[in-house]
C-alpha cells in the first residue's frame, strides 16, 4: 500500500480509495493489459463500490500523469498497463484478443538502422504484430 500511495503522490495525485484500488489492480499482474471493464469487474469481485465512470476517470488521470500507458489495438477496446519504464512491443492474437509483450534487441537495432539509412533518428515508436496461432501439422 505504501508503494502505491508514494507513486500517486510522486505523480501529483491525491491519495484516494478509488485511485489506490485501481493502482493495486494494475500492479497485481505484471505484463497484463486491462480494459476499464476488466478493472471494474475486478473491483466488483473485491466488493469495492467504485463505478465504471470513476474507473475511466482515474485511468485518464493516470495516463495524463504518465503512470499508465493506453493502447488502442485494432478491432478492440482500449487497454491499459502500468508504465514500468522499460520499452517493449506487443503481439495481439486476432482470434482471442490476448496481448503478448515481447522485447527484441535485434528488432530495435534494425529499426534504428532503417531510420538512419533514410536520414532520420527515432524519437519514439510502437510496434504491434497482429498474429494468429500457427496451424499444427
Amino acid at each position: 500500500m505504501k508503494v502505491e500511495s508514494t507513486e500517486l503522490r510522486k505523480a501529483g495525485l491525491k491519495v484516494t480509495h478509488p485511485r489506490m484500488r485501481i493502482l493495486e489492480i494494475l500492479d497485481s499482474q505484471d505484463g497484463k493489459h486491462f480494459t476499464a471493464e476488466d478493472i471494474y469487474r475486478e473491483l466488483l469481485d473485491r466488493h469495492d463500490d467504485i463505478g465504471l465512470a470513476t474507473v475511466y476517470r482515474v485511468l485518464t488521470q493516470f495516463e495524463a500523469a504518465g503512470m499508465v500507458l493506453k493502447h488502442n489495438f485494432e478491432g478492440g477496446q482500449a487497454v491499459y498497463e502500468l508504465d514500468r519504464g522499460k520499452h517493449h512491443d506487443h503481439m495481439v492474437d486476432i482470434e482471442s484478443g490476448k496481448v503478448i509483450e515481447f522485447s527484441s534487441e535485434e528488432i530495435e537495432r534494425l529499426q534504428h538502422e532503417i531510420a538512419e539509412k533514410h536520414g532520420y533518428v527515432i524519437e519514439d515508436h510502437s510496434l504491434v504484430l497482429y498474429v494468429r496461432p500457427a496451424k499444427r501439422k
